[in-house]
């Protein structure tokens, strides 16, 4: 199984937005796993404690092997939502493990 862990960092500076623009990215990506079967789990999450340095909005999704995870990024319906989250970010930081 491949463990595919997304973090960003809004580009927003004031708590209201970033608390809207992560619940914009957290439904944005709900939409994909009844569309794209690879997509084993998907969980979405806004960071929770505030601490210097933490991220704003974290994706971590589960799928069978390497080859079900570049199909679910090369998605045309994955890569609408990617397209839209990166309107509201300023920096991403990708993680992707063997379990």
């Amino acid at each position: 199984m491949i463990r595919h862990v997304v973090s960003w960092k809004l580009a927003a500076e004031d708590t209201a937005t970033k608390a809207e623009q992560s619940a914009q990215i957290a439904a944005a990506l709900q939409t994909l796993p009844p569309v794209i079967p690879e997509i084993q789990s998907l969980t979405v999450a806004s960071n929770s404690v505030d601490v210097e340095g933490n991220w704003d909005v974290v994706l971590i999704a589960d799928y069978a092997d390497e080859a079900a995870l570049r199909t679910y990024i090369d998605h045309p319906e994955h890569q609408k939502v990617a397209g839209f989250i990166r309107t509201l970010v300023a920096q991403r930081s990708n993680v992707d493990v063997t379990l």
